[in-house]
């Protein structure tokens, strides 16, 4: 019985030693995030599905890849599209946005521009809304909704920022 436990013992520890020898080189991982500061100043966290996962796509998309990239241009106009809307994205020719122009049709509004609405105009109903986003790498950044109300048989067209600000 001791000799049938050494065994297994010995058995045990060397296929342990063994599997600790092999090798393996693993290929090398490259992480860039170009156009993080275009998903920093959008604001992915308030921003509908839809809206989001665009911008996602405009952030990592790669011109330099791309089939009709020439190192003879200085910039590049690439227009995304989804059934919800569009994003006209300018990059240099080192695929970082320089620019943006988006629009957006009946998105899911924040929370601040639905109390907002409701809080000004209380006997309206949303008919339908348009979100408007202007980047560009400066920094200056500009969200807009262009709301339609509708009472009865009156309309309304209201302008607010991404606060519920009215302008």
């Amino acid at each position: 019985m001791k000799k049938i436990l050494m065994g297994i013992l010995i058995f045990g520890l060397a296929i342990q030693t063994f599997a600790q020898v092999r090798t393996e080189k693993l290929s090398e991982v490259v992480i860039a995030a170009t156009n993080y500061k275009y998903l920093n100043k959008t604001g992915l966290e308030n921003a509908s599905i839809p809206v989001s996962l665009l911008e996602q796509k405009v952030a990592s998309f790669d011109l330099k890849n791309s089939d009709f990239y020439q190192d003879d241009y200085d910039y590049y106009e690439i227009t995304f599209y989804i059934p919800e809307g569009y994003i006209l994205a300018a990059y240099d020719k080192n695929g970082e946005i320089l620019r943006t122009a988006e629009r957006f049709n009946d998105v899911a509004l924040p929370q601040e521009v639905i109390t907002a609405v409701a809080k000004r105009f209380p006997n309206w109903v949303l008919k339908k809304d348009v979100y408007l986003v202007s980047y560009y790498e400066s920094g200056n950044i500009s969200k807009k909704y262009k709301i339609t109300l509708e009472n009865e048989d009156k309309r309304m067209k209201i302008k607010t920022d991404a606060e519920g600000n009215f302008l």
